[in-house]
């Protein structure tokens, strides 16, 4: 009879474990339900996106059927349209700006991770991060109002009086000099995406493990051969990631285009002049379009960028993927 308290205890104890494991597999339950559905959530978004595109792209696509991609002509007013313009300076205003960052976002997250003094270290990095908090309208503000005047008056008659004068990229750099158009859209589009470049690379080389670059040190190597064979090795599906963001950034980009691009419908080989982009296209024409057939054009123009956007990021996957698979086979 003493041990029946023992026994009440153990049981009451079992009861309670039983107890907590229940409400414990009861919480895993509705959190791993929770989880999912915030996942569920964000492709069922992207799959309403798409859908909701394509119902309106529809019928410029029945219209003018494959040769929309390659048709110059963007007409409102005989309800004809095109969207090779628009597509050629998506592509060349975000491969001028990719052309410009990568290699300055590299400079400035090497100099803040390698370089720079501990003093200076975080007040560059803070500046840098602020930049890239500054709201699009204002780099196209600048870009048109400070910019552009600047640009017209002393860089594009410097290059078109050198570069214009080679063969082969001569036309590029030939042409009136507004000060906006191609280039100069290109160039504010750098200066917008720098600041997240750079700040995913500072952040994936501050992660490379500090007795990797000590014993390179140690071997004699410099400061560059310690970046190119330890530090990018190591970090180079983050700086691939930062790049992509980048580029999804430049791809997209609407207010500061618009402001700098010139707005113009016409395919100039010369990157002086003015041009459009699908984003400032439809920022532009969106709200004023009264046929059916133009929304729909506006529409196509918009899935037409979506597609160039997953284009450019599966590359990117699958080039790190290739990278993966050559590593482990080293």
């Amino acid at each position: 009879m003493a041990d029946m308290p023992d026994q009440v205890r153990s049981a009451a104890g079992h009861a309670r474990m039983h107890s907590a494991m229940r409400r414990q597999r009861f919480q895993d339950f509705v959190f791993h339900k929770l989880t999912m559905l915030f996942a569920a959530s964000v492709l069922l978004v992207l799959l309403g996106i798409i859908v909701a595109l394509a119902i309106g792209a529809a019928p410029a696509f029945r219209e003018f059927g494959p040769g929309f991609l390659i048709t110059e002509e963007w007409d409102p007013v005989n309800d004809k349209y095109g969207a090779l313009i628009a597509i050629v300076g998506t592509l060349a205003t975000s491969f001028i700006a990719l052309l410009i960052a990568f290699p300055v976002s590299f400079g400035i997250a090497l100099f803040l991770t390698e370089i720079c003094p501990a003093w200076l270290r975080r007040p560059m990095g803070t500046a840098v991060e602020l930049l890239a908090g500054v709201p699009s309208i204002i780099y196209g503000m600048w870009g048109l109002f400070v910019f552009a005047p600047l640009f017209a008056d002393h860089v594009q008659p410097l290059l078109k009086g050198t570069l214009g004068q080679l063969p082969f990229i001569g036309p590029l750099f030939s042409g009136p000099v507004m000060g906006i158009g191609i280039l100069t859209a290109g160039l504010i589009l750098a200066v917008m995406i720098i600041p997240f470049i750079a700040s995913v690379m500072r952040d994936v080389f501050e992660i490379v493990p500090a007795v990797l670059k000590e014993s390179a040190y140690g071997l004699g190597c410099t400061k560059w051969e310690v970046v190119r064979k330890i530090v990018l090795p190591y970090t180079k599906t983050g700086v691939v990631g930062g790049v992509m963001l980048g580029l999804g950034r430049a791809l997209g980009e609407t207010m500061a285009v618009t402001f700098v691009i010139g707005n113009a419908n016409e395919l100039s080989w010369s990157l002086f002049a003015a041009g459009n982009s699908i984003s400032s296209t439809l920022a532009n024409e969106f709200a004023e379009a009264e046929s059916a057939l133009h929304v729909s054009s506006l529409f196509a123009l918009a899935l037409i960028l979506f597609a160039i956007t997953f284009i450019v990021l599966s590359a990117a996957k699958i080039m790190l993927l290739g990278m993966s698979r050559k590593e482990g086979a080293k």
